[in-house]
């Protein structure tokens, strides 16, 4: 009787856990329903693009994709030092937030370890907790999505957890926590706990509001090329933290991860302040272009800081049956993954002409779900 062949077996903990897909990407959608393309208002992309200087200098910079970029990013960080009041030393540069996930999860949880998050927020996080053997313990959501801070500080008390991870403002929610509401929760943590705050969303939000350009050896900020610059598919971000979380990510970081042609694209980027005032205030004003939608078509929608919306379709199953409808109509959606809000579904601002399009189109699977509510 033969024995099954011996062959290699991935770590334990990895292997335990599920087989999953996190994100279908919207080429993979569109295949799906039969279509060559989608109104891609699903991911948060920037519908605005990168600046044209941005462009401009990566169509330079393609003739040298033979390089690579230089491993310490010291241009870059030169530019963000000067715009964040920091030293260079407190900066690092990834190939996005989600590397850096990755970084901090590495650094400051052990196997088994627990990492504080609110219950709904941005789940890559619990994809790199998973890889490196750590777990999630949640706090409660507000009422609305956001942080509950209350909850947030009751479950490290209760987890013994080092590590706590806030997106603000929020994905998927588009609740902002202003810089009081973050200065007290810090302050009511104790000092051995590492608050990570992702700021993905942060250039939609006045600077006044943000937690002040000052290092505190017990907090990370995060940021990213990814939206308000419109530099996603570049793939680069950078951390805030002090020399001695700098430097422990040097030990452990992928050197030569940031692509040259995303290092200087981003340092055009950040020449052209005009650029980027403009994308924050279309996008403000499509956010109330979606708000006035939402009212016009009474479907509740959520109060964002962020390039997205969340409109109220009913229950969960609702919800997930709008995202299948408008993927037939050619509209790419997503929807927040857990209650209080799992009955809406979240929606990029697009250009006027992508909202004027997908406004038609989210009114007839709108009235189609309702239709089906009722029989």
């Amino acid at each position: 009787m033969s024995s099954l062949p011996v062959v290699p077996q991935p770590a334990p903990h990895i292997a335990a856990v599920p087989a999953t897909t996190p994100f279908v990407a919207p080429e993979e959608l569109a295949r799906r329903v039969g279509r060559s393309e989608l109104l891609r208002l699903g991911a948060n992309e920037s519908a605005f693009g990168p600046s044209p200087r941005a462009i401009a200098a990566m169509r330079d910079a393609v003739a040298r994709t033979s390089w690579y970029g230089d491993p310490e990013s010291l241009e870059l960080r030169a530019a963000l030092a000067a715009r964040h009041a920091c030293r260079v030393d407190e900066i690092v540069v990834a190939s996005g937030i989600d590397e850096l996930m990755g970084l901090i999860v590495r650094a400051f949880c052990g196997p088994g370890d627990p990492c504080v998050a609110t219950h709904g927020t941005y789940p890559t996080l619990f994809y790199h907790l998973n890889a490196y053997g750590a777990r999630p313990e949640f706090a409660p959501p507000g009422p609305e999505g956001g942080i509950d801070p209350d909850g947030i500080v009751a479950a490290v008390r209760r987890s013994g957890a080092k590590l706590v991870y806030i997106a603000n403002p929020d994905n998927p929610s588009g609740a902002f926590a202003d810089r009081a509401t973050l200065a007290a929760l810090r302050a009511a943590l104790p000092d051995d706990v590492l608050l990570f705050l992702d700021e993905a969303y942060a250039d939609f939000v006045s600077r006044e509001s943000l937690p002040a350009d000052v290092i505190d050896p017990r907090t990370i900020r995060t940021r990213t090329f990814s939206k308000a610059y419109g530099m996603a598919g570049a793939r680069i971000g950078y951390a805030l933290a002090s020399t001695e979380i700098i430097a422990t990510f040097q030990k452990i970081r992928l050197h030569f991860g940031v692509n040259r042609t995303a290092q200087i694209g981003a340092l055009a980027s950040l020449e052209d302040d005009a650029f980027l005032r403009g994308v924050v205030a279309e996008v403000g004003r499509g956010r109330e272009d979606y708000h006035a939608l939402g009212a016009r078509l009474g479907a509740r929608t959520l109060p964002s800081s962020t390039n997205f919306v969340c409109f109220e379709v009913g229950t969960r199953a609702q919800a997930e049956r709008m995202v299948e409808l408008l993927l037939e109509l050619g509209v790419f959606v997503r929807k927040p993954w857990a209650a209080p809000i799992d009955g809406f579904v979240r929606v990029t601002v697009g250009t006027a002409a992508e909202r004027e399009a997908f406004a038609a189109r989210f009114a007839e699977a709108l009235e189609l779900v309702r239709e089906k509510a009722t029989t």
